[in-house]
């Protein structure tokens, strides 16, 4: 069953919210974080790219780099621009991106649960990621970047939280740059927060790791390199757990830079032996499982796998999966996405649009749109101990990091 406990969250005072609030480290490179804390001396950019503080020749991984997030972070409570609780809370976050909703509960998750597979995972981890978040966790003594996780719909967990925001109101409530609101309220309830607690506790099994992987794994690392200078804080890291029915997961997309020298003829005989090939006037985004859209040379296509191309168990029968054994593979002697150059990811917040720019532009030769992985396809692949090939979802709206920060030293 899940663990879960409240937290002292380091956290801005009102006034400064929008200015702290900033988009997750690894959603933007040095130059895009640098140009988005540009005169902005709040933004928590400053904290988790802090490499936009130093020369453009200091490596990102350097330990200067590192040491400056903790003077950055020191300087924030210095200036009183962000401030620690003074008692454990429970927090709700909610987000509004084009009218939808999605709210979650931003608590402290046992890193015991992690090692234990209580907390499921469906994604290899890279080491080199991994480094990174577990040099800047050791040196400031924060957990920075949150943790989306995931559970199947509780009733109870639902009606608390939809009590209290009705019933409270809310601590920031904003619309950033991006046109996304975000909206958090603080449960300070000691009654509520044994309620939740213990529901957690006795009736909710699994979480799942939607969105955060590195970052789940760093926090365990950090713990184990503690050892003995280990504080209780440093047993839980920064999640924020949403229920299955209040997410959205969008399509991730692919652009290849060459044909494997085809033709476009060539090409389109290959695909004929598995898919049905349709050419469409008009760009084709995908409306169910096992169907592609794939633009080349200003026209877009629709792929349809054929019966009997693919399995139909957990992993085979993914989109991800059939892209890779039907076309990534035997057409463009694609054989590792995560390491193969010729290949890059899409996601679908950026539309098909941004697929007939890469290609257009002579970047990419060929693009393909997918539908998107559901919900209970990343559960029934995390259950069963198995591993989604790589960049399989995309979540939106994405968490801001800075609104509530986790301290473990």
């Amino acid at each position: 069953m899940a663990i879960i406990k409240p937290f002292r969250a380091l956290r801005p005072a009102q006034s400064f919210a929008k200015q702290v609030a900033s988009r997750p480290y690894d959603v933007l490179n040095r130059e895009e974080a640098k140009e988005e804390a540009n005169e902005n001396t709040a933004s928590f950019l400053h904290i988790t790219k802090s490499e936009i503080d130093l020369d453009n020749d200091v490596d990102i991984h350097s330990p200067e780099v590192y040491e400056k997030a903790k003077a950055n972070l020191q300087a924030f409570i210095d200036n009183h621009i962000l401030f620690q609780d003074e008692k454990p809370c429970y927090y709700i976050y909610r987000l509004i991106m084009n009218g939808r909703s999605q709210t979650g509960l931003v608590a402290a998750s046992s890193i015991d649960d992690y090692d234990n597979d209580v907390i499921k995972k469906h994604e290899f981890t890279r080491p080199e990621k991994e480094q990174d978040r577990i040099n800047h966790i050791t040196t400031t003594g924060a957990q920075t970047g949150n943790v989306f996780l995931a559970y199947r719909n509780n009733s109870s967990i639902d009606e608390i939280i939809s009590q209290w925001k009705n019933n409270h109101a809310p601590e920031y409530d904003f619309t950033a740059d991006d046109n996304i609101q975000h909206t958090i309220w603080i449960i300070d309830d000691e009654a509520v927060i044994k309620n939740i607690t213990d529901i957690f506790r006795e009736e909710i099994p699994n979480t799942y790791i939607a969105d955060g992987h590195h970052r789940a794994a760093s926090a365990a690392k950090v713990r184990q390199a503690l050892g003995g200078k280990k504080t209780p804080d440093a047993d839980y890291f920064l999640t924020t757990l949403f229920p299955a029915n209040e997410l959205q997961i969008l399509d991730y997309n692919r652009v290849i830079k060459d044909l494997n020298g085809l033709n476009e003829d060539e090409l389109l005989e290959k695909l004929q032996g598995k898919f049905t090939v349709e050419k469409r006037e008009f760009a084709f985004k995908p409306a169910q499982l096992h169907s592609f859209g794939m633009y080349l040379n200003e026209h877009w296509y629709k792929l349809i796998s054929k019966e009997n191309t693919y399995t139909n168990d957990p992993i085979g029968v993914l989109d991800v999966t059939i892209l890779q054994e039907n076309i990534l593979s035997p057409v463009f002697n694609i054989q590792d996405q995560r390491t193969d150059e010729r290949i890059d990811f899409v996601g679908g917040i950026r539309g098909l649009q941004e697929l007939e720019r890469r290609v257009d532009s002579g970047e990419m030769a060929i693009a393909f749109s997918l539908f998107p992985v559901s919900i209970e396809q990343l559960f029934d692949i995390a259950d069963s101990g198995n591993v989604m090939p790589p960049k399989s979802t995309w979540f939106e709206p994405k968490l801001r990091d800075g609104l509530l920060t986790h301290l473990i030293i």
